[in-house]
């Protein structure tokens, strides 16, 4: 490979689009200097993406009760506005 390209892998490509440059140490296996920052970093990322992920259900899950009652109200005087 000649010198200057970089080849991405599959499985990289979510570090190196987060971060280059975290993505190039990992490549060059350069051990972090603040390990426990980092592991700290990555566990308060992961309980906030539960979270976001919790808030995104909790938001589709009203969008659709409120969807189904504006239908069922909308049936319910479609059918009384007909006389049925």
């Amino acid at each position: 490979m000649p010198r200057g390209k970089r080849t991405i892998r599959a499985a990289e490509i979510g570090s190196f689009i987060y971060c280059q440059r975290a993505w190039w140490y990992q490549r060059k296996k350069i051990k972090p200097l603040n390990p426990d920052e980092l592991a700290d970093g990555s566990e308060f990322h992961g309980e906030h993406w539960l979270q976001t992920s919790s808030a995104n259900s909790l938001r589709a899950a009203a969008w659709f009760i409120l969807t189904a009652g504006l239908v069922i109200l909308a049936v319910y005087f479609g059918l009384q506005a007909g006389g049925g």
